[in-house]
């Protein structure tokens, strides 16, 4: 029993050190990556310094092979990702020999501007490298919250008179938040989103003012904005200011409420939509 004992001991050492050592070659090739963006020799489809990733666990975790299965796990993950690109090597048996493969490969793909973050796994000589672009940056809320950061800009644009196109507007009245209204605006959202579609007239041929009723709001005027592809609320209402349609609702002194939402897909052309919904009772 002892000598069993001291051979399952001597088993998970090594195993141990295995881990270990295959968890110090995944830092040593990200920082041969990072060392190879900042200086880009030998491809020739870019010689211009780019950023440094950042690692990412996430990035690392799934075991997804398909690009779309890997997109579709890093979602449920809670990294939806905007740019992402999935390479895998099979033979290095460590850092420097995996780095070489990728130079000759996978130039291109290691120097793209479009990656911010990186994920490193490695089993025995199968490498497997993930470079992304999450859909949403760290500083959006969910939802609601970022529905009230829209409010609140709107009203600061409200507060002062402008020129939306050829019309001008006085200063208007603050706009409260209206949970019926912000309802409404997440379904549209959501609804575009899964849809893969960027319309007011929704999936089942609705309008701002039925949606707005099925969500329990009886109003006396109504207004809609959307938008997508953003995903800062400061970017989506000057996009909204600079449009003249979309300001005059903005300026609108018949309404009085607000309800504004986002939702993300993945798989949709823009990624991110938002849906604004002005109201008065």
């Amino acid at each position: 029993m002892r000598r069993c004992l001291i051979c399952f001991s001597l088993l998970l050492a090594a195993l141990l050190n295995l881990g270990a050592a295959q968890a110090d070659d995944e830092a040593q090739l990200l920082a041969l990556i990072n060392a190879y963006r900042a200086e880009p020799q030998g491809c020739a489809a870019q010689t211009v310094a780019v950023g440094p990733l950042s690692l990412d666990l996430r990035l690392a975790a799934p075991t997804a092979t398909d690009i779309d299965d890997l997109q579709q796990a890093l979602g449920q993950n809670g990294y939806p990702a905007a740019a992402l690109q999935l390479i895998r090597l099979s033979g290095p048996d460590n850092a420097e020999a995996a780095m070489s493969a990728l130079r000759q490969k996978f130039c291109a793909q290691l120097l793209g501007a479009q990656y911010i973050d990186i994920g490193v796994s490695r089993s025995a000589s199968d490498w497997r490298i993930v470079l992304a672009r999450p859909l949403l940056s760290g500083g959006l809320g969910d939802w609601e919250a970022a529905g009230r950061a829209v409010l609140e800009l709107v009203n600061t644009a409200r507060g002062q008179a402008r020129q939306c196109g050829g019309t001008n507007f006085a200063a208007a009245a603050p706009l409260a938040w209206n949970a019926a209204l912000a309802e409404s605006a997440l379904a549209h959202s959501r609804d575009m989103a899964n849809g893969n579609f960027f319309s007011h007239r929704g999936s089942d041929s609705s309008q701002a003012d039925e949606r707005a009723l099925r969500a329990g709001y009886t109003w006396s005027a109504l207004g809609e904005n959307i938008a997508a592809g953003d995903d800062a609320p400061k970017a989506i209402v000057d996009g909204w200011l600079a449009s003249p349609a979309h300001c005059a609702n903005i300026m609108n002194p018949a309404f009085s409420e607000m309800g504004a939402a986002y939702a993300v897909d993945p798989r949709s052309d823009a990624g991110i939509y938002w849906t604004q919904v002005f109201g008065a009772p």
